[in-house]
């Protein structure tokens, strides 16, 4: 009798793993999507996840430009063994592995003349933009007006995505949501698992309507008087330009931006259910064309003669032209510490202060493109910092000690100083090398 229970109860549980398996399969996207998703400011390891996002969510894809352009290469520059960063010093390769980077490429007067690789990072790998998205969005709204699908950025938003009347964009003028000044009510704080940045995620996670969740957005405050980063601003902007110019987002970028700019690699766009682009933060490309973007906006919109951008939307989008988009402007008392707090903006593009005229497309995680035109610099850093929004303090984000890294480089490249400690650099060699760093 014992004997018998035991093979009825072995034949059960080789039914339950079986039933489990084929729900496995059934249902592994779905798994790998909640795995990505619900471990996002959690501390977990991401590097496994950035590069390969293509393999887990629905995607579209934009070709790479039938005539890629490579960076010419340069003589090649070292980073400083340490750089300043508020009252001490930190230490370049400590702070590159402690958040985790994959990639970081510096560029000067349009050469590449420092790339390296780590982790999961490489030449060919494509990474996560995260937020880095917004300000290509911008460049394709730029794109847009300068065509005539969009007449002005005094308009309001809903005349070309009325889908959205009733929500928190009803009759809100194009140029306040470019600047994160909607008024929608919002809560980026990516630490609090209420937050709505994180009620997003879930969507995010089981692929849901990114459109439903902007139309479920309700006003809180006078839209163009406060800086308030959300980024569903950025989610309906994509709408905009897939709406005015009766292109998806992947079809517009492949033909405005991507192929102009000779893109080496193939970027794909996540998707929801409804085959929308994720426009705030799904785009996936490799280093070195995140490069061509900064390059881009350092040369005014123009690529080696053809004008992409109109240069007047490069410099609108790189001023802050009302107080409380300046830098250190008073924030609102209920907005989360962190993610850019003290830093200007401007149509999509963080705006750093000092007199060299630097700007930034950041994303979190510590996603940067980082462009200084006064020394014709452009660097990027990909990573997947782990402890990032574990806290809301500087010490999870590492935001500003990475543009400290990236001043650094850009006071240091070319020079080789081994007599003074604190500019001597380890010289790196041409072409890219991938391990740990330091």
């Amino acid at each position: 009798m014992f004997g018998h229970w035991w093979q009825v109860g072995g034949a059960v549980l080789v039914g339950i793993l079986a039933v489990a398996g084929l729900l496995g399969v059934l249902f592994k996207d779905t798994i790998y999507r909640l795995v990505l998703a619900l471990s996002l400011f959690s501390g977990a390891d991401q590097s496994n996840r950035f590069n390969r996002i293509a393999d887990i969510y629905p995607t579209s894809t934009v070709p790479a430009s039938r005539r890629p352009r490579p960076f010419p290469e340069g003589a090649a520059i070292g980073l400083p063994r340490k750089f300043r960063f508020e009252d001490g010093y930190s230490q370049s390769d400590e702070f590159l592995n402690s958040t985790d980077t994959s990639a970081l490429l510096v560029l000067k007067d349009g050469e590449l003349c420092f790339e390296q690789y780590a982790l999961t990072g490489g030449p060919d790998v494509n990474w996560l933009s995260w937020s880095m998205a917004k300000s290509c969005v911008s460049a394709l709204v730029g794109i847009a007006i300068e065509e005539g699908f969009i007449q002005s950025i005094e308009e309001p938003i809903t005349k070309y995505v009325p889908q959205l009347e009733g929500s928190a964009y009803g009759g809100v003028r194009i140029k306040d949501v470019l600047q994160m000044s909607s008024g929608a009510s919002w809560n980026e704080d990516y630490s609090d698992p209420k937050s709505d940045i994180n009620r997003f995620a879930r969507v995010f996670a089981f692929g849901r309507s990114f459109t439903k969740f902007a139309v479920s957005l309700r006003p809180a405050r006078e839209p163009g008087k406060y800086k308030l980063y959300n980024s569903v601003d950025t989610q309906v902007l994509g709408l905009l330009v897939a709406e005015a110019t009766g292109c998806t987002l992947t079809e517009y970028m492949r033909v405005k931006l991507w192929e102009p700019i000779g893109a080496e690699s193939p970027a794909h766009w996540i998707l929801d259910s409804d085959g929308v682009e994720m426009a705030f933060g799904g785009l996936n490309a490799t280093a070195r064309d995140y490069a061509k973007l900064g390059e881009l906006y350092r040369n005014h919109g123009q690529w080696h003669g053809r004008q992409v951008v109109p240069s007047d939307w490069v410099s609108a989008s790189l001023t802050p032209d009302a107080p409380h988009l300046a830098v250190n402007a008073e924030t609102l008392p209920d907005a989360p510490r962190g993610y850019g707090q003290d830093l200007g903006y401007g149509f999509q593009w963080w705006l750093l202060d000092g007199d060299e005229g630097e700007f930034a497309a950041m994303g979190i995680y510590n996603q940067f493109i980082y462009v200084n035109p006064s020394r014709n610099i452009t660097i990027v850093k990909l990573s997947a910092n782990r402890q990032y929004g574990v806290g809301q303090t500087e010490a999870y984000s590492r935001e500003m000690e990475s543009i400290a890294l990236f001043r650094a480089i850009a006071q240091t490249a070319g020079k080789v100083r081994q007599d003074d400690e604190q500019d001597a650099e380890v010289p790196m060699t041409m072409p890219a090398r991938q391990g740990t760093w330091g």
